[in-house]
């Protein structure tokens, strides 16, 4: 949507956040009602689905932070409706002066320290540096937001990649009445309080300035035959699948970018982006590290007294390992090129860590054994460091 469309809307109120929020507050708080809202979660409720426009338009321009940073000028200096008495604008008396002329010329902006506000000016009016005499067509190209979903896959299929249908209900483009907002056979026609700008003078007292037009509400174009579809906005919520690809390796809250799969841009502008986060579910017995599996394996104390072989699983089949005659538990043993593969051909390993077993109960048998291995080990300290420590030596 275009920054004049922004006028009269509170999108932190949408998202029921303050106007200092974080990124990631912004984020939370719009997953949180994008989730309630979904319209394939409130199917019929219209209350829900508008609401679901409503954060999305809102999480649209928040979560950019140039279109933030516009967003917070534009309602510092029109949130209460007007220029507050800043002097000028078009159709100023003789003793005023044009705001067009403070703000407009991109020399004396430099020199002034006025650039930023003649970009906002600009920006929000469709003129170039607030100048009325350069207002642009309300219609003018505008880049559509970037959408958000997210996707849940297993451990292997987040090791070895996957192709996943996506189901995704989103703002695109009116089917219907191909994005104009006119019913089929009807088309917008221009507005004639403002003349197609969107813009219109207002005086007040020895002041004049310029504001969205309120018959067009800034648009420059009249509706007089709302499609039925979209309630002549020119979207409107349609489910689509989509298949997306996820790469080998890919990390537990990561996002995959989709070009062009977001809001459709308005004005004949290029479509926002898609950006799908990856939930990865944890495995039972694998973990990971960068690009290396790893993998706990319990093992008796005999075994790594006595040295073992013994068989692992990977995720493709299974290894057998060497375990050497006094290996001490909680050491890690390397099973090179069984690790995550990325498509760059950059590979990790399996690492597997040995953890002595200690049984919860002992028969009669066992116990006797161990008490005889006690008894030969008597002169055998496990811990030297902490006994010379404790013996101040």
């Amino acid at each position: 949507m275009s920054a004049r469309e922004w006028m009269g809307k509170d999108f932190y109120k949408e998202l029921g956040v303050s106007s200092d929020a974080t990124a990631d507050e912004i984020k939370k708080a719009y997953r949180k009602l994008a989730k309630e809202n979904h319209p394939d979660a409130n199917a019929g409720n219209t209350a829900a689905e508008n609401k679901f426009k409503a954060v999305s338009e809102a999480y649209g321009v928040l979560s950019d932070p140039a279109k933030r940073k516009e967003y917070d000028e534009a309602q510092r200096l029109f949130g209460s409706g007007g220029f507050g008495g800043f002097p000028g604008g078009a159709g100023g008396g003789a003793g005023g002066f044009d705001m067009g002329d403070i703000f407009g010329q991109a020399g004396a902006a430099q020199q002034g320290g006025f650039g930023g506000l003649g970009d906002i000016l600009g920006g929000i009016f469709g003129r170039q540096g607030g100048r009325a005499g350069g207002a642009a067509s309300a219609n003018r190209p505008q880049r559509g937001a970037d959408v958000e979903t997210d996707v849940r896959i297993d451990f292997t299929e987040a090791v070895k990649g996957a192709t996943l249908p996506l189901r995704l209900s989103s703002p695109a483009t009116c089917a219907t009445c191909g994005g104009n907002g006119a019913k089929p056979g009807t088309s917008p026609r221009q507005c004639p309080t403002c003349g197609g700008s969107g813009l219109v003078s207002r005086s007040q007292g020895a002041f004049a300035f310029s504001e969205p037009c309120r018959d067009c509400r800034g648009r420059g174009q009249i509706i007089d035959d709302p499609c039925p579809e979209c309630g002549g906005e020119g979207i409107s919520t349609r489910t689509r699948t989509l298949t997306v690809r996820i790469p080998p390796g890919v990390n537990d809250d990561q996002r995959i970018r989709l070009a062009g799969q977001g809001e459709p841009g308005r004005g004949g502008a290029q479509a926002g982006d898609l950006y799908v986060r990856v939930h990865v579910a944890p495995h039972k017995l694998f973990g990971r590290k960068d690009l290396d599996l790893t993998l706990t394996v319990p093992v008796d104390f005999t075994e790594l007294a006595l040295g073992t072989t013994i068989t692992v699983p990977t995720l493709e089949g299974k290894v057998s390992l060497k375990v050497p005659a006094g290996t001490a538990s909680g050491r890690v043993l390397r099973v090179r090129g069984k690790g995550i593969q990325k498509r760059d051909g950059s590979q990790g390993d399996l690492l597997v860590t040995l953890q002595a077993s200690v049984p919860a109960k002992l028969d009669d048998k066992a116990r006797e054994a161990l008490e005889a291995y006690a008894e030969a080990m008597k002169g055998h300290d496990p811990r030297p460091e902490v006994t010379e420590m404790l013996e101040g030596r």
